[in-house]
């Protein structure tokens, strides 16, 4: 073992002194020539990592499954090392705590830079879509209800505590924000997404990039059209044309690449008109790369490129699986299984050639450079212990959940006031911390997570009571959960498995609808509790636009908390009574039943249907205040809009200042209008303030035409 310790410390030694004099670019190809082929297929695998370590008590090792691999194919990175969830089956107990991981990451880490040929340092990559998905991290709302604070600076702030958290534990790439536009409710995982509208999702999703990548890589999910699979099934095709998926489904992405400077993109398992994501040149190279001026990496989602032969059912066998991908643009296989398995066998049979490869690699090691890995590959493991899910950092998780909670209906009974002495506080939601964490999230100490029955309780302004005809008011809180359990079943992909076991999932990876019903008798509660005659406050946790209409016509008061985070019942009491004027707006259309999807506010112009309105019952842009705005002296100067907006209400509050517009003769029916502008401020009662807009020039775009592009 010594012998080959001091080997590949003398192959390091040279190869740095070789690499030393080059600029980085250079040292990136100077490092490729002195590659096996298997390294270089090593270094574009992205294995599982939570089964590559052993835990017991306080000792820590690194499982065979990973040494043995450094020894034939030394890995370019590792994906969810970290990660904890029924998947994983990874505990508060047996999952890795702050310190623990950091100290886990710089053993993978020395193990490579060490002990392997050449002492390439790894990549780990982590999710991250609401928070680090492992023990101990902060748990924030998520993407949906992030989007409906409608605050690029609050999400900005969010980012930077995200990165900054699995910097601190020696991660290097996030897997997030989600900017798939979501326009069917039905598919599982509307929760992860920033809603609808591309403008929206594209700022706020830039917003959050920004914040990450002060620490971190962020990666952006995913590339194209997945947020309109056929059915709502989850990964299903996405019968869209090149001129709506220019218009409404590239464009955050695009804004994130360009305003954002995403360090990396990752493909859909879907396929976009029959031509699966993960094998589309067209959108990779041509719009990606050529077109957005990407330079980054491109991961394929886990099983993505396998899905290419066992799935799509494009490519024969799982080598020409691997060549699509590769050919395609695609940097790194998420799961490792064809890279690392079948690209030598496909470069055998000349269904890629090494020039291939080695741009992939390239773009792989130039990430790592960037980074300052190869000069500084790890961490200091106190540092995570002390600076991972601090207060401070809880902190925004509040703001975020404050600023996401949607007043949808309100008949005076909120804010509660000194009649409200004594509150009921009910409901399947009330007191379930998983049911109000969302997917992708990790166990919990029940210590760290405030439920809206204890947010309630522990704000002292009111006796919480089981006795629902002596109070004063009742809290209801019903909706759904992406709660995973250890009974369910998951695919290798890590989405659920609708099964015979029922678990509390309604939404989530894998969970998708065929109605917007509440599930489990809640609509039966509903009707006993809105026929007892008190004042009643319906208080929805979900992770989908679900069917509202028996609420928004028999509750006082109306609240859309979306899935808060740890924080959601404290945000939720601040609400209630009044601590804080709810401000969020909907980045998401609320339907009036099933069968109008898709609506979403941009459509164009219909007439109503037979049965109903054509209207949402809530529409995109929606949210009420304890407060009244009005608007005024609307002036139009070219691209210049300036406004006044008043408070004239009792209360301070943050009002969301939207503009949108259409144009007359666009030349294709895409739209009737547009989101081009949107502010936050704060006014207090009786405040005044003059609002500039200035029309972007994304609004005037160009889009394809059948006999080409104008």
């Amino acid at each position: 073992m010594m012998k080959r310790v001091i080997r590949c410390c003398l192959v390091a030694v040279i190869l740095a002194a070789t690499l030393g004099a080059c600029s980085k670019p250079d040292r990136v190809d100077a490092l490729i020539s002195q590659m096996t082929l298997e390294e270089k297929c090593g270094q574009l695998s992205c294995p599982i990592g939570f089964t590559l370590y052993g835990k017991e008590g306080d000792s820590l090792w690194l499982t065979e499954a990973f040494v043995g691999a450094m020894d034939t194919m030394p890995l370019g990175s590792c994906w969810a090392v970290l990660r904890a969830d029924p998947w994983s089956q990874k505990t508060v107990e047996t999952g890795l705590h702050p310190h623990e991981s950091a100290r886990m990451l710089n053993m993978m880490q020395r193990h490579a830079v060490e002990h392997t040929r050449l002492g390439i340092p790894m990549l780990f990559c982590e999710e991250t879509p609401h928070g680090h998905m492992a023990v101990g991290t902060t748990v924030f709302p998520t993407g949906i209800a992030q989007a409906s604070t409608w605050d690029p600076e609050l999400l900005e702030q969010m980012g930077e505590v995200m990165g900054r958290e699995i910097r601190l534990q020696g991660a290097h790439v996030g897997y997030g924000p989600v900017l798939d536009i979501a326009r069917d409710p039905r598919w599982s995982r509307v929760e992860e997404t920033m809603g609808e509208d591309p403008f929206l999702s594209g700022t706020l999703g830039t917003a959050v990039v920004q914040g990450m990548q002060k620490h971190v890589v962020a990666t952006l999910k995913h590339l194209a059209a997945y947020g309109i699979p056929e059915g709502g099934h989850n990964a299903a095709n996405a019968d869209v044309g090149p001129n709506r998926l220019i218009h409404d489904y590239l464009p955050a992405f695009e804004m994130a690449v360009s305003e954002g400077s995403a360090g990396a993109v990752m493909t859909a398992y879907n396929s976009i008109d029959g031509v699966p994501c993960t094998a589309n040149t067209w959108l990779i190279e041509e719009v990606l790369r050529r077109s957005w001026d990407f330079k980054g990496v491109v991961f394929a989602d886990l099983n993505a490129i396998n899905a290419l032969y066992a799935t799509h059912h494009v490519a024969a066998d799982p080598a020409e699986a691997a060549a699509l991908a590769l050919k395609a643009g695609v940097d790194i296989d998420l799961g490792g299984y064809n890279y690392g398995g079948f690209l030598k066998e496909a470069l055998q049979r000349g269904l890629v050639t090494e020039a291939d490869i080695d741009r992939a690699v390239r773009h792989v090691l130039q990430l790592k450079y960037d980074l300052g890995l190869f000069d500084n590959p790890y961490v200091d493991e106190h540092l995570a212990e002390q600076e991972v899910g601090t207060p401070d950092n809880i902190a925004v998780a509040k703001q975020v959940a404050l600023e996401s909670a949607i007043l949808l209906k309100n008949d005076g009974i909120l804010p509660f006031d000194g009649r409200i002495n004594k509150v009921a506080v009910i409901g399947p939601n009330a007191d379930n911390m998983y049911a109000q964490l969302g997917d992708y999230t990790a166990p919990q100490d029940p210590e760290r997570v405030v439920t809206m029955y204890e947010g309630i309780r522990d704000k002292g302004r009111a006796v919480v009571t089981d006795d629902l005809r002596s109070a004063d008011a009742i809290v209801m809180v019903v909706g759904g959960s992406s709660a995973r359990d250890f009974k369910t079943s998951y695919e290798d992909t890590g989405a659920a498995i609708v099964d015979e076991h029922v678990s509390d999932m309604d939404c989530g990876e894998g969970y998708d609808r065929s109605s917007l019903k509440l599930l489990g008798g809640q609509e039966e509660l509903m009707q006993q509790v809105y026929a007892l005659g008190k004042p009643v406050v319906t208080v929805y946790v979900c992770g989908r636009p679900m069917d509202m209409n028996l609420a928004s016509e028999k509750s006082d008061a109306l609240l859309l908390l979306w899935y808060p985070g740890m924080e959601g019942g404290s945000a939720l009491a601040d609400i209630l009574w009044g601590d804080c004027n709810p401000s969020g707006k909907l980045p998401i259309s609320i339907p009036r039943s099933v069968g109008q999807i898709p609506v979403y506010y941009s459509q164009p112009a219909t007439g109503d249907y037979v049965e109903e309105s054509a209207k949402p019952l809530y529409p995109f842009g929606y949210g009420l205040s304890y407060t009244q705005f009005e608007y005024g002296d609307l002036e139009i100067n070219g691209k210049e809009v300036t406004v006044t907006v008043s408070n004239v209400g009792d209360y301070d509050g943050d009002e969301v200042v939207q503009l949108y517009a259409h144009e007359e003769t666009p030349g294709v029916t895409l739209s009737s209008e547009q989101l081009v502008a949107f502010k936050r401020i704060h006014l207090q009662k009786g405040e005044t303030k003059r609002i500039s807009f200035t029309i972007p020039d994304h609004f005037s775009q160009p889009m394809w035409h059948p006999d080409g592009v104008r």
